[in-house]
């Protein structure tokens, strides 16, 4: 919640959120009382530490069937139709 994430996030978007959020409370820039912003980048940057640790120790499953979710649509097509032009 604090980073503002979706359910789903990419590392890009991790990245751009955390920098967004702490270049809107970063104590030489907020506009908000000096403790409220303190405790704000305090809070972002524990959520982003706890983003990045949590996807470096991600194990990740290469079960046909997983990969298959993630599929492109030219990939999708072709595994279950080949490359017949019909």
């Amino acid at each position: 919640m604090i980073l503002g994430l979706a359910e789903t996030a990419t590392m890009e978007q991790i990245k751009r959120n955390y920098r967004a959020l702490m270049k809107q409370w970063h104590p030489d820039h907020c506009n908000g009382s000096p403790a409220q912003c303190k405790e704000m980048t305090r809070k972002i940057t524990e959520a982003y530490r706890i983003m990045l640790d949590y996807c470096a120790k991600y194990r990740y499953s290469f079960t046909p069937d997983e990969v298959g979710n993630y599929l492109s649509e030219k990939e999708f097509w072709d595994q279950r139709f080949g490359s017949d032009p019909i």
